[in-house]
């Protein structure tokens, strides 16, 4: 029983239906591995400990009364990435502005996962405010990969995929604006999945770029994103960029998962860009050797304005997080300054002690480029030119059912070793063209970089034409079958 933190989701659920192990015991051999654990690699913030085993022992209890009948994920932990508002809870997005913020109400995903019956275990670190790609942004703490101590395990999600990597967690919920879920997964060894945008709500999520944030599944496997999508994904009154349309069953879709007559495109825009890695390379093309010899059809396709996206990306998600945060003043909730003598100090002061200097500098930049006189020419601009990525990826989808990258240029890299703000932005070149699309995607884990003498995990990309996860969760599965063997 000591070991039941290894479990992912589907067999934590199995061994749950089948009596071998309560969620009591399933939940306080997570909290166990926490304490041995949790201390070097820092993935948690909080963790509610008596809550976590009450929700335990209310589920085993549901669970005797419904037998079968029992919700999908009935008595399973899940952590929740520190942006995600469960009542009750701290929900700081890991700054100090919002140190000893207590949410007066639940997310709807954190509504969907408790009417699951999962059992919302610990506060997971994060870049402040979704903004970084290695976790070293965090106001409150640095969270280290668990496959080697003294590297990042990537970002914002980073405590989320240091988590479920670690195993401390059965599987976590993540945020992914332009690369925040893949990245990390990529990483530390996981499956992390970016959900199309819209199929999940943003309700109760703190905003970082309003058109473009996602929250999804990081997990074990891609069968364990399949079930805890099934429960995230939906329309939602309080969020009107969900779509009114049924949910696919994800998990059916994995049935005869094969990769068998399908075609997959390689974006060239994306193989020839310079300062990869040359052990990501290497996986990559093994990858792609893989889905070959496994019966998938190359395809070459051309996706021309990829070479604008980051361009783009830094001008829409500055610019809507200058909007968003703009809420955070020190006056309603939040720290509030106690050096102000006026209404303008309270605000600049507060603000300026509360938010990091990551956080600073993505508002100078979007208050920048929406300014008077700047508008058109940056924030209208890249709208436009959102609009020309997006309709290459149509076009490709009319030829491939599914596009096939590498998630990020390199292996996970030495926390304090990249400094340039410009050289850590790069971490998102494959994965924000996607985000900007709307489309769906997928890291899998695909093989392990020898570097410097470590063994280091790095995942391949499948991404998917919006609204198809049922057909990139299917890919996945067939590839995840390959790796393993």
């Amino acid at each position: 029983m000591s070991e039941l933190y290894k479990l992912g989701i589907k067999e934590a659920a199995e061994g749950l239906a089948a009596g071998a192990f309560s969620s009591v015991e399933l939940t306080q051999a997570v909290i166990d591995r926490v304490h041995e654990k949790d201390g070097e690699i820092g993935a948690y913030l909080t963790f509610d400990e008596e809550g976590a085993l009450a929700a335990a022992e209310a589920a085993d209890e549901k669970r005797l009364g419904q037998g079968a009948q029992s919700p999908s994920l009935l008595g399973i932990p899940v952590a929740i990435k520190d942006l995600i508002n469960v009542k009750g809870q701290p929900c700081t997005c890991a700054s100090k502005i919002l140190k000893g913020y207590v949410s007066p109400y639940d997310a709807t995903v954190i509504r969907n996962l408790k009417a699951a019956g999962a059992v919302c275990a610990g506060r997971v670190n994060m870049d402040e405010f979704a903004m970084g790609s290695s976790t070293e942004n965090s106001g409150l703490g640095v969270t280290h990969n668990p496959y080697d101590l003294s590297r990042v395990p990537g970002g914002s999600s980073g405590g989320s995929a240091a988590a479920v990597g670690g195993d401390l967690a059965i599987a976590a919920l993540g945020t992914d604006t332009g690369g925040s879920i893949r990245q990390p997964a990529s990483f530390c060894n996981i499956v992390g999945l970016k959900p199309s945008y819209g199929r999940v709500s943003r309700y109760g999520v703190t905003a970082f770029a309003s058109s473009l944030d996602q929250v999804g599944p990081m997990t074990k496997s891609v069968e364990d994103a399949a079930m805890l999508l099934q429960v995230l994904a939906g329309h939602d009154e309080m969020d009107g960029t969900t779509p009114k349309e049924s949910v696919p069953d994800y998990v059916k879709a994995l049935e005869g998962a094969s990769l068998k007559g399908v075609k997959l495109g390689l974006p060239k825009e994306y193989y020839e860009v310079s300062g990869v890695d040359p052990e990501v390379k290497r996986i990559t093309d093994e990858a792609i050797k893989s889905c070959e010899a496994a019966g998938a059809e190359l395809v070459e396709v051309s996706l021309p304005h990829t070479e604008y996206a980051m361009a783009v990306y830094y001008i829409v998600a500055p610019a809507e997080a200058s909007a968003n945060l703009a809420r955070f003043d020190g006056v309603r909730y939040g720290h509030r300054s106690e050096r102000s003598d006026d209404v303008f100090n309270l605000y600049a002061r507060s603000r300026a002690e509360g938010f990091g200097p990551e956080v600073k500098r993505r508002i100078i930049m979007g208050t920048y480029v929406l300014s008077s006189g700047y508008y058109d020419a940056y924030y209208g601009r890249a709208s436009k030119v959102r609009t020309l990525i997006r309709r290459d990826f149509e076009t490709a989808f009319q030829k491939v059912d599914a596009l096939l990258t590498p998630v990020a240029p390199t292996p996970a890299f030495r926390i304090g070793e990249v400094q340039d703000p410009l050289t850590m932005y790069l971490n998102d070149l494959f994965t924000i063209p996607g985000s900007l699309a709307g489309n769906c995607s997928i890291s899998v884990p695909a093989g392990f970089a020898a570097t410097e003498g470590a063994k280091l995990p790095v995942g391949v990309q499948f991404i998917c034409d919006a609204y198809r996860e049922e057909k990139l969760l299917a890919v996945g599965m067939a590839f995840e079958t390959i790796v393993r063997g």
